[in-house]
């Protein structure tokens, strides 16, 4: 019954798109939100929250590595005891690095999601602007569409991108550029 009725509604809708003459366009949003100036500093933040995540995390592991070098060293002439107690504390340095390493996980997602949020939004504005003032009824995200027929659509990326002043040789490709030049003087 609901497939009669979807189809039925897609149906009219063609019918008065036909009709009516309606405007589309297409957007690649993804392109926009990765190349405006905001998202340069998200990820120079997250470099930096990354950076120092990992600075932690080799840093407990070294710690753990020295003392479990030491247990093995000397564990032979250790009392049940003090073996006991130094296992135990190997075994507390393992746990808390597992859990540092989850913990940091969810919370470098978190940043991102928080960073991203801001940047996503003023996005959406700027195309949902441009799509009052060119009168589209619909604006559709280029990357997840099987087909667009580019006679029928108007691409809004020139002009979104624009309005983010992105700058008009930026492209993914030489963002990806510019990101490999950076992790390879990193190294």
């Amino acid at each position: 019954m609901k497939k009669i009725i979807l189809i039925m509604a897609a149906a009219v809708l063609a019918l008065s798109a036909s009709a009516q003459n309606l405007k589309f366009a297409h957007v690649n949003f993804n392109e926009l939100v990765m190349l405006m100036p905001e998202a340069d500093a998200a990820r120079a933040q997250m470099e930096a929250s990354q950076k120092e995540a990992q600075e932690t995390y080799q840093t407990m592991v070294e710690e753990y590595q020295t003392k479990a070098q030491k247990f093995q060293q000397n564990q032979a002439t250790w009392t049940a005891a003090i073996k006991e107690s130094k296992q135990k504390e190997l075994a507390d340095i393992s746990n808390r690095i597992q859990e540092f390493d989850q913990s940091i996980q969810q919370e470098l997602q978190q940043q991102q999601s928080q960073l991203m949020a801001p940047i996503q939004q003023k996005a959406i504005e700027a195309v949902n602007k441009l799509a009052k003032e060119g009168g589209y009824i619909y604006v559709f995200e280029e990357s997840s569409l099987l087909y667009i027929d580019k006679a029928q659509s108007t691409d809004l990326t020139p002009a979104a991108r624009k309005a983010l002043n992105i700058p008009d040789g930026r492209t993914l490709e030489t963002l990806s550029q510019e990101l490999q030049a950076k992790a390879q003087m990193a190294e």
